[in-house]
């Protein structure tokens, strides 16, 4: 998935034709919070506000996170729920810049932020790209990074990208059952508007915790073998075969195999029946942040992705399909049914012998 954040011809057709009455905000979406508004005589020295009580949207803007990280003040003995950014900054490996999430962190970072590694935090035993990790090395990440289960966690990227991997780390922390995670809408917005940044590692270690093991949501994933069913049967038109969408957020090119894809040795194309949403329709072309709920509900509507079906979201590595998942969630479609194939493009294209009846070219 190419992180060039340039909104698609459709997209930008689609919005001046489809949505007239709309008042497209090139600064994105501004999530409401319950938030009361701080003054400059804020008290850090008092005990620090409830997380949950601070943070009410899934997405939360700049302005609601400095918030709740002034009044969420807290020390290695606090024992309250806290408010923890954390940076999943990630580009992809043949990125023409050579940068790296980690460097992006240590340019310029959130306040108390720390860094999630997201081809650290995987299945080192899988031959696909940052599959998701066991139950144990994801509570042991956690615990690394000191965080606890009744923290509330805000998942951002790097200001370059603007939205791009935190949801994939947001996802997999909603996988895990973590009960409180928010993704910052965005990073970028947030140093544009001048707030807090801090640069290198944090002067204080963190402490590490004991993060409890927790059990995969397996609702939410989709496996290879999963889905090479139902596509079977529903391109067979079996007697009883669910109805379901594919969604895979990769580039036009990418998914109608005139580009090659970005790692060695994949042929491009995609599913039968797939719905082509390239992740970056569903972001602000100038913010790089998401667009607003209705603006989303309506693009859906657009691209025929029907909210009373179940709909597997797909890319390339299963990082951007988690744009587009989320995006499914801002605009009011249910949870229910609704599944990122883990694999993505990746895992189908490599295990091509097996599904070569359900790989497409072209427009199909």
């Amino acid at each position: 998935m190419s992180p060039t954040h340039l909104r698609s011809s459709f997209q930008t057709t689609f919005f001046a034709i489809a949505t007239p009455n709309l008042k497209l905000r090139a600064t994105g979406y501004i999530i409401q919070t319950r938030l009361q508004s701080t003054t400059s005589n804020t008290d850090l020295s008092s005990a620090p506000a409830s997380s949950q009580a601070l943070l009410s949207s899934f997405l939360v803007t700049p302005t609601a996170l400095s918030n709740a990280l002034r009044k969420n003040v807290y020390t290695k003995l606090s024992t309250s729920p806290r408010v923890i950014p954390l940076c999943a900054a990630w580009f992809m490996p043949n990125d023409p810049k050579s940068r790296t999430g980690h460097a992006a962190y240590l340019a310029g970072h959130v306040p108390r932020a720390r860094f999630f590694d997201l081809d650290a935090v995987s299945d080192k035993n899988s031959p696909y790209p940052h599959m998701l990790p066991s139950p144990e090395v994801f509570a042991q990440a956690l615990g690394k990074l000191g965080i606890r289960r009744d923290d509330s966690v805000v998942v951002y990227d790097s200001a370059e990208l603007g939205i791009f991997s935190a949801p994939r780390v947001a996802w997999t922390l909603r996988v895990f059952g973590h009960p409180e995670i928010h993704i910052l809408n965005n990073f970028k917005t947030w140093v544009d508007q001048g707030l807090p940044v801090e640069k290198g590692e944090p002067e204080e270690k963190v402490s590490e915790e004991s993060y409890p093991v927790p059990t995969i949501d397996s609702s939410m994933v989709e496996s290879f073998d999963e889905l090479k069913q139902r596509l079977s049967e529903q391109e067979g038109k079996k007697e009883g075969a669910e109805a379901f969408t594919v969604i895979d957020a990769r580039s036009p090119g990418r998914f109608d195999g005139s580009d090659a894809e970005p790692r060695p040795g994949i042929s491009s194309g995609h599913m039968p029946s797939a719905i082509n949403i390239p992740f970056t329709d569903v972001l602000s072309a100038r913010t790089k942040a998401f667009l607003s709920p209705e603006e989303l509900r309506v693009y859906f509507e657009c691209k025929n992705v029907d909210p009373k079906k179940p709909i597997v979201s797909s890319c390339g590595t299963g990082v951007t399909a988690c744009v587009i998942d989320a995006a499914l969630t801002e605009a009011g479609y249910p949870q229910e049914g609704r599944k990122v194939y883990d694999g993505s493009w990746t895992e189908w294209a490599m295990r091509e012998e097996e599904v070569k009846d359900l790989i497409v070219k072209g427009d199909k």
